[in-house]
């Protein structure tokens, strides 16, 4: 060999011409496209390691921009799985139905239909798959649910699918949700931005009755609560100690003690802004004697359902976005089932200025 000359890159004709497949085939078994049988994808991707196929970018490339300068046809649907007690209320949230609107939106530029399933009552799991399985659907978005889901007639292996948030444990499938930590701490820094110096978070402590109580308490403590917590803390760390203020648990299973405890709590710790979960702690605020935006700051951790116009918005389009562009990339690498390496994109959330926690005068 003259080593002047370069040396041929392999392509997919050469690894095709060694197996006697076509050049189709080989395309396909080297994408994971189910259409090839497994052991003819394993026989294809050990050929390309051996003979040192290596892709071309440039074709690559070529190829994408190709498929991104056209109108993109409807070619499949995705599915939005909504096993709520009461499926309307799952969007009655509007930090979830921010969440089908950036995915809907998504799923149309990239030639995708977003549509929505309800299982519940008739529609068990079981019955679910082999309706989106007669639909060719295999990709699936698991949007926030308050209580776990038995899947034990439903086969993952046969879908791709991505869970906003942490509330469901089953499937372990990839995550798109709020970077809460990051949020907490953006809003202690606002908060304190604007004068405020004894600041306080308020949220909810779950006491566990039964095992039934437990797995709940699990759902939601994993989602955004203690995250919330820690983000405050991290950032309340950097404080002086003297202007430490401690987080306020409320018993959600003893409603009846949470008024006493957080006026004792305000008056003990001299509390002059809030932050909180809790969307009816305005109106606690009120019958403790505070008006809100006069005599207390209070902000939300979401301002979209925490009956605040001043706090966290958590950008929920941008997680419904995101969400479609991963499940469409698991859907392109032909990866089924939950993954070996699991993997959680967190999307920062911004401070919004408004009437219930104004600027304090200098």
């Amino acid at each position: 060999m003259n080593p002047s000359q370069p040396v041929r890159s392999i392509t997919l004709k050469d690894i095709a011409r060694k197996l006697g497949l076509s050049h189709g085939s080989v395309s396909k078994a080297l994408r994971n496209d189910p259409e090839i049988s497994k052991a003819t994808r394993d026989r294809v991707q050990t050929a390309a390691r051996e003979m040192d196929y290596q892709p071309n970018p440039m074709g690559a490339g070529l190829a994408e921009f190709k498929r991104s300068s056209r109108i993109v046809p409807v070619h499949s649907a995705l599915a939005w799985i909504n096993c709520w007690p009461e499926p309307k209320q799952l969007r009655s949230y509007k930090e979830f139905d921010r969440y089908w609107q950036g995915a809907q939106g998504a799923a149309e530029r990239l030639g995708y239909h977003l549509e929505e399933f309800v299982c519940h009552g008739s529609m068990t799991p079981g019955r679910l798959e082999k309706v989106l399985l007669a639909r060719g659907i295999h990709g699936i978005l698991l949007p926030p649910h308050r209580i776990p889901i038995e899947w034990e007639d439903f086969h993952w292996e046969n879908f791709s699918a991505v869970r906003f948030g942490r509330s469901l444990l089953k499937p372990r499938v990839h995550v798109v949700t709020a970077d809460q930590v990051a949020n907490g701490m953006i809003a202690f820094d606002s908060i304190r931005d604007r004068g405020y110096r004894r600041i306080g978070l308020v949220t909810q402590r779950r006491r566990c009755n039964d095992e039934g109580d437990r797995a709940l308490s699990r759902n939601i403590s994993r989602d955004r609560r203690w995250l919330v917590e820690a983000g405050f803390l991290m950032a309340q760390a950097e404080v002086d100690e003297s202007q430490r203020v401690p987080v306020l648990f409320l018993d959600v299973w003893n409603a009846g003690s949470n008024q006493a405890e957080l006026e004792e709590w305000l008056k003990q710790y001299r509390v002059d802004a809030v932050i909180s979960d809790l969307a009816a702690l305005p109106e606690m605020l009120g019958k403790a004697g505070y008006c809100v935006g006069k005599d207390i700051g209070f902000a939300a951790t979401s301002v979209l359902d925490g009956n605040a116009d001043a706090g966290i918005y958590q950008n929920p389009e941008e997680i419904g976005r995101v969400s479609v562009l991963v499940l469409t990339s698991v859907l392109n690498e032909n990866a089924r089932g939950e993954p070996p390496v699991f993997r959680q994109i967190l999307v920062e959330g911004k401070w919004v200025d408004g009437a219930s926690l104004p600027w304090l005068k200098k």
